[in-house]
């Protein structure tokens, strides 16, 4: 079989044998006529030898996305039946079996492609033409693996369309029930994959919600852009004295109260709200906190977006700070992947001067587990967030 091939301006290459995934179009010196938008091609450097294979998009500015560097290994069924299985190994391997993410794109050698697993169904998404190419052997290795009682395809992002490909829901294989039930912790979790945010549920912070069991113990507890209601139902079982769950969506907060329900738990309070405006008329009307996480959505989708997410970060983490008794806990996140851990903890040492009041750091966190991120791509640590204490 004859593949197109793509040739890489000089010292292009670096990247990719630094293990680099990303080939932007213009790194490349030229492209020939057998290339074809979400083939596989071989990738050469600047003196036309063999680097990688990978697969091209004319139509994405992203033009090509490495596979692998292994001249002799073949790209079919088998080649993604395997990086499949390597994955799902390597999550068990660290204890994870209900719920996790099984693929995690370029951490898993798999650019493009997101799986996860709920119970016994799976959920997944493709963001790169090429992988799109591949989904049929996709699911033939995941039916493999899993035997899962249904497959469902969450293909409704908007960067598919920078791909040049379609916004496609719905169920691929079995049967997936409109919801179902996770086991996170000791904690029970509905979750809609047909209509939950992401795949259907934010597995990034299934260990952060673990960590909060020493620090709300006894305590009110507030849970800002609480979403379903992970860390709300995690602090009510680790004896939390009250939970005030905010949100903005209804739906949401529908489900924290059923949540709440299947878990045994009466005391916790749902409030639909910005996050902004409670904050700031909570430190109006005195109240305090022993406990609160801040879990908001991604302020900063750009780099352009950074300055105003930065002050924006800036004024909730602050009130945060303003609504907690002396020797609070402050769990507070970003999912923006440009806001990075040493930009996010600047922000958050200004808020504390502005505050007043003396902070100190007891805990750093990224993604849980099963989202591995690959050192080399800049985009796979997304999650950060700092456990503090107030004084």
């Amino acid at each position: 079989m004859e593949f197109g091939q793509i040739c890489l301006r000089k010292g292009e290459e670096r990247d990719i044998l630094r293990g680099g995934s990303w080939i932007y179009d213009n790194e490349i010196a030229w492209i020939d006529d057998y290339c074809c938008d979400g083939g596989v091609v071989e990738i050469l450097d600047c003196k036309e030898q063999f680097l990688a294979w990978g697969y091209f998009n004319s139509k994405s500015r992203i033009a090509a996305r490495v596979l692998s560097l292994d001249k002799n290994e073949a790209i079919d069924g088998t080649f993604f039946h395997k990086r499949i299985e390597a994955a799902w190994n390597q999550r068990r391997a660290l204890g994870f079996d209900n719920a996790c993410r099984v693929v995690f794109g370029e951490s898993d050698g798999l650019p493009g492609l997101t799986v996860d697993k709920f119970a016994d169904c799976l959920s997944f998404q493709i963001t790169a033409a090429g992988m799109e190419t591949w989904k049929s052997a996709i699911l033939d290795a995941l039916v493999d693996i899993f035997s899962p009682a249904g497959i469902y395809e969450r293909n409704d992002v908007s960067v598919r369309e920078k791909e040049g490909l379609p916004l496609l829901t719905g169920c691929v294989y079995g049967t997936v029930p409109e919801e179902l039930q996770i086991i996170e912790h000791d904690a029970k979790m509905l979750v809609s994959i047909p209509n939950g945010q992401k795949t259907g549920h934010f597995l990034d912070q299934q260990e952060n919600r673990g960590r909060l069991k020493p620090y709300v113990k006894d305590l009110n507890v507030l849970d800002l852009c609480c979403c379903s209601g992970g860390f709300s139902i995690h602090s009510a079982l680790y004896g939390a004295k009250t939970v005030t769950a905010v949100d903005v969506s209804e739906s949401a907060l529908h489900l924290v109260q059923r949540n709440a329900a299947l878990n045994g738990l009466t005391n916790i309070e749902t409030v639909c709200a910005n996050a902004f405006d409670f904050a700031a008329d909570a430190v109006r009307e005195g109240k305090r906190y022993g406990a609160i996480i801040c879990d908001p959505p991604a302020f900063a989708k750009s780099r352009k977006a950074l300055e105003n997410a930065y002050r924006g970060y800036k004024e909730l983490n602050l009130r945060c700070m303003q609504l907690l008794t002396s020797g609070g806990t402050l769990a507070t996140f970003s999912c923006s992947q440009f806001m990075t851990p040493e930009l996010f903890l600047q922000m958050l040492t200004e808020a504390a001067g502005d505050c007043g009041r003396r902070v100190r750091l007891i805990e750093s966190l990224v993604q849980s587990r099963d989202h591995p991120a690959d050192l080399m791509a800049e985009h796979a640590l997304y999650l950060k967030g700092y456990i503090l204490q107030v004084f």
